[in-house]
C-alpha cells in the first residue's frame, strides 16, 4: 500500500515504521509526513508525542482524536522543506465540503529527535483550476467545487 503521506513511497517503507516506533525521523520533511499519516490514521499518542514537551498536552488527544475520526484525508503537498521548516497544504474532507490546511511549521532538534515546535497557518484556499484534491484528474471547478457549491 502506497504510503498516506505522498512520498510514494510503501507505507511499511516510509512512515509506518515511525509511527510503531521501529525508527525515528531524521528529517523535519520526514516528521512531517509522518504526522500527516499519524493524523491520517488516527495514532494520537505519536502526534503528542513528537511536539516539543512545552506543547504536549495530552487533554488535545481527545480533540485530535475527533477531528482525524471526523474527516477524510485526502492529500498532502509539500510546498518547500528548508533546515527545520517545512511548508505544506494538506487536504481533508468534512461535513462541509473540502478545506485545505496551509502551514508553514518548525521543528527543533532535541536530544537526537526531530519534534515540531510550532507552525504559521495560512488562510489559503482551493484554486478553481487546480487538480482536485479528491484525485479525480478533474480540475476542483468541475468536480467538488461544484458539489459543495449545490
Amino acid at each position: 500500500m502506497e504510503c498516506y503521506c505522498g512520498s510514494k513511497k510503501e507505507f511499511n517503507e516510509c512512515c509506518e515504521p515511525f509511527l510503531d516506533g521501529d525508527s525515528k525521523p531524521s528529517t523535519p520533511e520526514e516528521l512531517m509526513r509522518s504526522r500527516y499519516s499519524a493524523y491520517v490514521i488516527g495514532n494520537v499518542e505519536y502526534i503528542i508525542n513528537t511536539a516539543v514537551e512545552e506543547n504536549r498536552y495530552p487533554d488535545d488527544a481527545v480533540l485530535i482524536e475527533e477531528f482525524s475520526r471526523t474527516v477524510s484525508w485526502l492529500k498532502l503537498e509539500v510546498l518547500q522543506a528548508k533546515e527545520s521548516m517545512v511548508e505544506f497544504k494538506a487536504y481533508y474532507r468534512d461535513n462541509e465540503g473540502i478545506k485545505v490546511q496551509h502551514e508553514r511549521s518548525i521543528f527543533v532538534y532535541e536530544d537526537g529527535v526531530w519534534l515540531y515546535k510550532d507552525g504559521k497557518h495560512f488562510n489559503s484556499k482551493i484554486e478553481r483550476n487546480e487538480p482536485c484534491p479528491c484525485g479525480s484528474g478533474k480540475k476542483y471547478k468541475k468536480c467538488c467545487e461544484t458539489k459543495q457549491n449545490n
